[in-house]
């Protein structure tokens, strides 16, 4: 798969079963979790997973998939590139 720049990308899917299960592939990175959230990179930006008694069941780094069960509120994306810009630009002002 080609993303708009023409860089090469794995397949994200995400598959959300009443709101209890959920797996995803194209997962790159777990940059943290606990029960009411979880912090994933993906090949197409960040995704934070918020709910309750969240539990990783799956993890497969080397696939790029992730199984995970509870009560799921939200998923919500963010660019890896913005947030890489506005820590920096937080940095770039405290240290003038």
């Amino acid at each position: 798969m080609e993303d708009r720049n023409g860089n090469t990308t794995k397949a994200h899917k995400v598959l959300l079963a009443n709101r209890k299960s959920g797996a995803f592939t194209g997962v790159v990175d777990v940059l943290s979790f606990d029960v009411a959230e979880i912090l994933l990179e993906t090949e197409l930006g960040m995704l934070l997973i918020k709910g309750h008694d969240l539990h990783v069941n799956r993890l497969s780094l080397e696939k790029g998939e992730i199984d995970i069960e509870g009560r799921i509120d939200s998923l919500a994306y963010s660019e890896v590139k913005n947030m890489g810009k506005q820590t920096e630009s937080i940095l770039g002002r405290l240290f003038r």
